[in-house]
């Protein structure tokens, strides 16, 4: 394979995986903890939404509702990663660019 062959297909593999992060920017993830806290976070890491059940505002659960919400943000960063990670091993082979 000479240099121009190799230059080519980085450049595919860069349109490639550019198209794939940008469709993960948009993809929704969504976690629900207890059925209490359900929080929506985009590809790109922005939480969309968070939704709290009417029953977790007392001061009694502050506490959990607030694990909860911190959990399922964690959970929704970690799911997306792991996507992350299938892109970039689908489009070049293994974690990142072969050079």
């Amino acid at each position: 394979m000479n240099m121009q062959q190799i230059m080519m297909q980085a450049q595919k593999m860069q349109r490639e995986l550019k198209k794939a992060k940008e469709e993960l920017a948009r993809k929704e993830f969504k976690v629900t903890k207890a059925g209490v806290v359900t929080v929506v976070m985009l590809g790109n890491k922005t939480v969309k939404s968070i939704d709290i059940d009417s029953d977790a505002f007392t001061p009694e659960y502050k506490e959990d509702t607030e694990l909860m919400i911190a959990s399922a943000i964690n959970e929704l960063i970690e799911q997306i990663e792991s996507v992350e990670e299938e892109i970039n091993e689908k489009i070049t082979g293994r974690g990142g660019l072969p050079f």
